[in-house]
């Protein structure tokens, strides 16, 4: 698949790399497989170990391949999609989940506006104090995790809601009664972060990586801010997918 052109304009480097990368995406290199050694590369090709390792750390450094030190050259697993044309701020959402039980919840608390101060902006809240439930789940691909989300709902608003969930509660029965309440529109902002030493924990990073982070508020029919929810993506295996149209 592919061969070098010694007689093209092209550097060499680029011709290797540009193998490569079409064996990954056509998956005769598979994602975490190991890909031929420098020395296989340059005897295959018949070019220089310098050659091969520029291409090789070119497709490193942009996040295709990755080494691991005594074993090889490995192929790095795709990113997860966010199509942000779907994405429209319900995807991280417990209240509007079918099925809220069965996310991969890694903790359930209580948590005041006195602990987490931007709540009293978020959900228009004066001067007195207010409890929230705070539902923290992860999201995984290939029992990989790629985002770590974190759900806001007052409790004055839905007073059973930690019961609720740890009593596997389907989300009509969390809403029964509360047409009022239900979630109908969203306002998301984006902003890159960096990971702490508890998101890391759970993303299985290193602190100070880079992530993705999409503020989400859900409102009810009247206007009310019913959840406020903070969903953590890793960039490193999520990528955020645009598709707009002109009208």
């Amino acid at each position: 698949m592919g061969a070098i052109n010694k007689y093209s304009t092209v550097p060499l480097y680029c011709q290797l790399r540009n193998i490569i990368l079409k064996k990954i995406e056509s998956g005769f290199f598979a994602e975490d497989s190991k890909i031929p050694s420098e020395q296989d590369l340059c005897e295959k090709y018949g070019i220089s170990r310098p050659t091969v390792r520029q291409a090789i750390n070119e497709l490193t450094n942009n996040g295709q391949l990755y080494k691991l030190k005594g074993k090889g050259t490995f192929v790095t697993k795709r990113k997860s999609n966010i199509n942000i044309k779907d994405y429209n701020g319900f995807t991280d959402s417990i209240l509007d989940s079918l099925e809220p039980e069965k996310k991969n919840i890694t903790s359930i608390t209580t948590v005041t506006t006195d602990e987490i101060g931007k709540l009293k902006d978020i959900f228009n809240i004066k001067a007195e104090k207010h409890e929230f439930a705070s539902i923290t789940y992860v999201n995984t691909r290939n029992e990989e995790a790629f985002s770590i989300n974190t759900s806001y709902i007052p409790l004055n608003l839905f007073p059973d809601l930690i019961d609720d969930i740890n009593n596997k509660k389907p989300s009509f029965e969390i809403l029964r009664g509360k047409y009022p309440l239900v979630p109908c529109s969203s306002k998301s902002s984006l902003e890159v972060i960096y990971t702490d030493q508890s998101d890391a924990g759970l993303l299985q990073l290193q602190p100070g990586q880079a992530l993705i982070e999409v503020n989400n508020v859900l409102f009810s029919k009247s206007g009310q801010p019913v959840e406020y929810i903070v969903s953590k993506y890793r960039a490193d295996k999520c990528k955020l997918m645009f598709e707009n149209y002109k009208k």
